[in-house]
């Protein structure tokens, strides 16, 4: 590594991410890479719905709009959907299609009363910081509840807890039951760029930027890979690309970066 690009140190990847309870549109925005503006439209069309929806799902007035982790999936379909090139009004039309069947079959249910399931009482544990979480999320994977998303989060609570190899273990095993689950490619990546082994960690950034090409993290990240290995044309690139979908403050931080390897980019041969 070079003496003066000190990129691990100076400026730390992103870090681990997990499946959580409840999602801003910040949040949705920097891992999906839907504009703001989109995601309030779909909130307002009934689209999307936030857990400051009302009944009949109108979102209520002078509240944030913030979503709970069933949300992802809608996210998630909507980004898979867009990987296909399908175009957005035709990726509208099918999400609204499947809101209105969703409803439709919840109109004809006995109203039951409410239960919460031993992953989203893993979740809420979870950001407690209540070490019964991980049973939660045991009994989540039991009960084949959100397989992949409740190995990821035990592989966080082992990386919280110092151990690494079990994180890689319960990693791996989140893409064995959801080979795209971009937070455990992510994380692996984190990991493999923590012990130095950057060809693996280079692999699982490439491959969560295939599944997430909006994530401003994921391509933050390839930069300060190709950093390290001296390709500075590369990490600009990225960066560049990161700074598309990143916040403000985010901007920020890239562009100071950015001008450091401006400076170290090498001349071209005339």
């Amino acid at each position: 590594m070079s003496s003066v690009l000190q990129f691990p140190d100076d400026v730390p990847a992103k870090s681990l991410q997990r499946i959580k309870a409840v999602y801003t549109i910040s949040e949705i925005r920097s891992q999906f890479g839907w504009t703001e503006a989109q995601i309030r439209r779909w909130i307002r069309e009934g689209i999307i719905q936030t857990i400051n929806s009302t009944s009949n799902g109108e979102h209520r007035e002078h509240a944030e709009p913030c979503f709970d982790f069933r949300a992802l999936e809608v996210f998630r379909h909507a980004r898979e959907l867009h990987s296909r090139g399908r175009p957005l009004r035709k990726i509208e039309l099918e999400l609204r299609g499947q809101r209105n069947l969703f409803s439709e079959i919840e109109g004809r249910l006995i109203p039951l009363p409410a239960r919460i399931s031993p992953f989203e009482e893993a979740l809420i544990l979870h950001e407690q910081g209540d070490p019964r979480a991980a049973k939660m999320y045991a009994q989540a994977i039991k009960e084949e509840e959100c397989v992949a998303d409740a190995f990821c989060n035990l592989g966080i609570l082992d990386y919280e807890a110092g151990n690494t190899v079990k994180a890689l273990d319960h990693f791996t095993k989140a893409l064995g039951n959801d080979p795209r689950h971009f937070e455990s490619h992510f994380n692996l990546a984190h990991l493999y760029f923590e012990e130095g082994n950057i060809r693996l960690a280079r692999l699982h950034y490439e491959i969560s930027a295939v599944i997430e090409p909006g994530n401003a993290s994921v391509h933050f990240n390839l930069g300060l890979v190709n950093a390290i290995e001296e390709n500075i044309p590369a990490a600009i690139a990225a960066l560049n690309k990161a700074k598309e979908f990143a916040t403000d403050e985010e901007s920020a931080q890239i562009e100071e970066i950015l001008r450091g390897l401006q400076k170290k980019r090498p001349l071209r041969k005339r």
